[in-house]
């Protein structure tokens, strides 16, 4: 199954249900232009056999760019660089997605040139944390739109789809969550309240592409790190609504992918999503997947696709060596000669650095 063709309902079709999943890598230019080391960092995975191609996190406006070397797909300029890495995606046979994104209270001043905003406005005890301002009509007005034009710019550059970044902490999971969102207008309160946002936005992104375009969603289902003040029913209820408005696919950011949820340690949370949506809405999962039984188990449990983060940075033609069954794949830790070899930048390693015991 894993090899096997994945059809979405528009009529896209991946060649295989093996994703590269959405990563921070900071290899683009100061400007959010796409820079070479963020081409030949995709053009490894595609060349190495992912059927499906996520880019990095990419932002839509200016105010929401979360890190320095962040793409972005806020600006007309940023086509060139989009229509280059489409077309090489689209030469290697992949399917080729855009993760649009903004990053709400983690898009800091030093980086986005502007106050951080979010749905509502709170302190933390962490150091450098700048408490954002509560959004305004107009600043919830102007991201919808800004979502849906950088899906609309993504489709001239030549992408399959695009996938709205609603995990992880970021704008639209700030909104969700019911320790983040402490409005009591409709941007807020019940879960209609809080899941108008990325509903809204999700329906201004379907309305201004074409069908065969692939739009998907990243939800995180229930608290894990910077993802806060999350219930599980309460995800799977927006899972049901963004079906409702025309996803083709959701992206379930599980951590670990095998495990089953806390919220109900006996009940794994992809069968709980699969029996909620369409059986033509399809569902990636992501989460430590590092061999092929792993991901079969995983597709087993009811999801459509894998999607590979750590194990695609150390070995990118994963999907082409997994076909031998003696074939293991390398794994943490290793030196950053391995990971320039593997087609990172030196930035990008320098980044993994900050993940424990992954860079010798």
């Amino acid at each position: 199954m894993l090899f096997e063709p994945l059809s979405f309902r528009g009529g896209a079709v991946a060649p295989n249900r093996i994703a590269l999943a959405p990563m921070t890598n900071q290899q683009s230019l100061p400007d959010g232009m796409l820079g070479d080391d963020e081409l030949a960092w995709i053009a490894a995975r595609v060349d190495g056999g992912f059927g499906i191609v996520e880019t990095c996190a990419a932002f839509v406006a200016q105010d929401g760019k979360a890190w320095p070397g962040e793409l972005g797909v806020h600006d007309d300029a940023c086509l060139p660089g989009l229509r280059r890495m489409a077309a090489r995606i689209n030469d290697g046979g992949g399917l080729g997605i855009v993760q649009i994104f903004h990053g709400g209270v983690r898009a800091p001043r030093e980086v986005s040139g502007t106050q951080p905003w979010s749905a509502s406005t709170w302190t933390e005890d962490s150091p450098g944390f700048e408490p954002p301002r509560a959004a305004t009509e107009d600043d919830l007005e102007r991201v919808i739109a800004a979502f849906a034009a950088a899906a609309v710019r993504c489709h001239q550059a030549g992408f399959g789809g695009v996938e709205l970044h609603g995990a992880h902490g970021y704008l639209l999971s700030q909104f969700l969550s019911r320790t983040m969102n402490t409005r009591t207008d409709r941007w807020g309160g019940d879960l209609a309240g809080r899941a108008r946002l990325i509903r809204e936005a999700t329906r201004a992104v379907r309305a201004a592409v074409p069908a065969p375009f692939v739009v998907g969603v990243r939800l995180s289902p229930e608290d894990f790190g910077q993802a806060r003040g999350l219930d599980l029913d309460e995800t799977v209820e927006v899972a049901r609504g963004l079906s409702d408005d025309g996803v083709d696919f959701l992206h379930l950011s599980l951590w670990k992918a095998l495990d089953n949820t806390r919220t109900r340690p006996a009940q794994h949370a992809i069968p709980l999503f699969r029996a909620a949506v369409p059986a033509d809405v399809r569902l990636f999962a992501a989460g430590s997947i590092w061999t092929r039984d792993e991901a079969e188990r995983v597709l087993a449990l009811g999801a459509d696709a894998v999607a590979l983060g750590r194990v695609a940075i150390i070995n990118h033609d994963w999907p082409k060596r997994v076909v031998d069954p003696a074939w293991a794949p390398v794994r943490p830790p290793v030196s950053p000669q391995v990971l320039l070899e593997q087609a990172l930048s030196p930035q990008f390693v320098e980044y993994m650095r900050r993940w424990k015991n992954f860079v010798s």
